[in-house]
């Protein structure tokens, strides 16, 4: 399989607090390793946030000697977030900092993927598109509830308000979900840049009409930004599956 990844300011922010990392290679134990990061807290420290966790994931593979991905992955994450929680509390200009993570790996035919926050994986095919991670958000937990349903979610003034973070609490729990790969699914990873300013149905028209990964990520930042491109944006693009 290939990758591209893409990110993108957006059309009405000053600062770039997404962050990325693809690896096609083995990290460490694990065979590949894909991360999208989106910070939060302030002018400063959003991005060294979402870098910063993306850096001691990547570590902290790289030196396990683990070898189950979603073990591997739970003891990163946790990692990543003692490190932003105690800066967070040492430094008062990185109070409340903090950002989402979705992370993906492929072994095999299976894709293990973990996420906090409202950064999203997807499965692309003929069949649909479908959302593998859960959003860690107000508006999610309600819809869960039976408080509000997808449509009102999804232009709720209370949208990006997320109940999980890494950094924001000593302690932090993602979510893992094990997904079987059919041949010719592709696997998206993206921040709430895209999914809030793109409905999961164009997302899923632009990857399959585009020639390839360049195409189809350079075209959902496009969509993103003609529709208001009021976050920045982040795209990984992953696939197709046993091409």
């Amino acid at each position: 399989m290939k990758t591209f990844s893409i990110t993108d300011i957006g059309r009405q922010r000053d600062t770039n607090q997404d962050d990325v990392f693809t690896s096609e290679i083995p990290v460490g134990n694990l065979p590949n390793l894909f991360l999208v990061a989106d910070g939060m807290g302030g002018h400063a420290a959003g991005d060294y946030a979402s870098g910063l966790a993306v850096e001691k994931i990547t570590e902290y593979v790289g030196r396990s000697e683990e070898r189950e991905p979603v073990a591997v992955l739970k003891k990163a994450i946790e990692e990543a977030n003692r490190m932003l929680f105690e800066e967070a509390n040492a430094d008062p200009a990185k109070e409340g900092m903090g950002t989402t993570i979705v992370a993906a790996v492929i072994q095999g035919d299976c894709l293990y993927t973990a996420n906090i926050g409202d950064s999203r994986l997807y499965v692309i095919n003929q069949e649909g598109i479908t959302q593998i991670t859960r959003d860690h958000s107000l508006v999610e937990e309600m819809v869960r509830m039976g408080e509000m349903d997808k449509s009102e979610a999804k232009s709720h003034p209370d949208k990006n308000i997320i109940t999980r973070a890494v950094g924001i609490l000593p302690e932090i729990s993602a979510d893992f979900f094990e997904t079987r790969l059919c041949e010719g699914d592709i696997i998206l990873l993206c921040t709430d840049g895209l999914t809030n300013m793109v409905e999961d149905e164009q997302i899923r028209r632009i990857v399959l009409g585009k020639r390839d990964l360049v195409e189809q990520a350079e075209k959902l930042v496009e969509a993103a930004n003609e529709n208001g491109g009021r976050d920045n944006i982040t795209v990984v693009l992953i696939g197709p599956y046993g091409g």
